[in-house]
């Protein structure tokens, strides 16, 4: 097996794309915390071992994209002690032959890379990438795979939460969508103010991009949470959570 292990603000993620099934079979996510340890995680992912019916011996290779730098040896370690594999820790030189256009392409995301180097190798084709994460971003790429730019929002996560710390008498809401986007009580109004305005949100960038750059882009959804905003099914052409995980294995097999 391989795994892609996906080291986000919100939660660190650990796919395994089992090469008998071509699938990604298994899937594992703890909370990031910058202080884990390598004993924690190591106990955390022998449990689902056991829950999976796994062996750590049959993972064969590791990549890594890692956005959160105080846990980056901590992920490099567990690699090392409990697969007994060095791992292929993505960075700026993973990925030269990309080429970026932004005027300081070493402060792109590997997530982001391992996103647009994902979705380029499956389409061909100018693309729109929306990650529904801890930020909402928009990568755009060209019809020959060069990275335009990017746009970030804050996420829909980290929006309702600064709505609940932040006001003394809003209550902290699940992201479900309303039926109506008129709110008839507080938890409704939320409800219905985040997830309704997001959805115009998304819209509006994506028809911004599309219309100052005037091309047709094949748009594609991920993230956590690109599911939650049903009304846009028909706004993207594809869905695909694990877009990450298969960048992330894709670059680390080139590297």
């Amino acid at each position: 097996m391989f795994l892609s292990i996906d080291a986000g603000n919100s939660n660190i993620v650990f796919g395994f794309y089992d090469n008998g099934s071509q699938t990604w079979k298994y899937e594992h996510r703890v909370e990031t915390k910058r202080e884990v340890s390598v004993n924690k995680l190591a106990k955390d992912l022998q449990l689902f071992f056991l829950e999976m019916g796994l062996k750590p011996i049959q993972v064969k290779q590791i990549g890594i994209s890692s956005v959160v730098p105080e846990i980056n040896r901590t992920l490099i370690s567990l690699s090392e002690s409990f697969f007994n594999i060095t791992p292929h820790f993505i960075n700026e030189h993973s990925y030269s032959s990309v080429n970026i256009l932004t005027t300081r392409p070493a402060e792109m995301g590997t997530d982001l890379m391992a996103n647009a180097v994902a979705a380029f190798e499956a389409h061909r084709s100018a693309c729109i990438i929306v990650d529904f994460g801890t930020a909402l971003t928009f990568t755009v790429i060209s019809d020959k795979g060069e990275i335009i730019g990017v746009n970030i929002v804050p996420g829909l996560k980290t929006a309702l939460k600064s709505l609940f710390r932040n006001t003394s008498k809003l209550p902290e809401v699940k992201l479900e969508l309303p039926t109506s986007a008129i709110g008839k009580n507080t938890i409704h109004s939320i409800q219905a103010g985040i997830l309704y305005g997001y959805s115009g949100l998304v819209k509006g960038m994506l028809q911004t991009i599309q219309q100052e750059l005037s091309m047709d882009f094949t748009i594609i959804a991920t993230g956590g949470l690109s599911e939650i905003l049903t009304n846009l099914k028909d706004t993207f052409d594809y869905i695909d959570r694990n877009l990450t995980l298969k960048g992330i294995k894709i670059i680390a097999e080139r590297n």
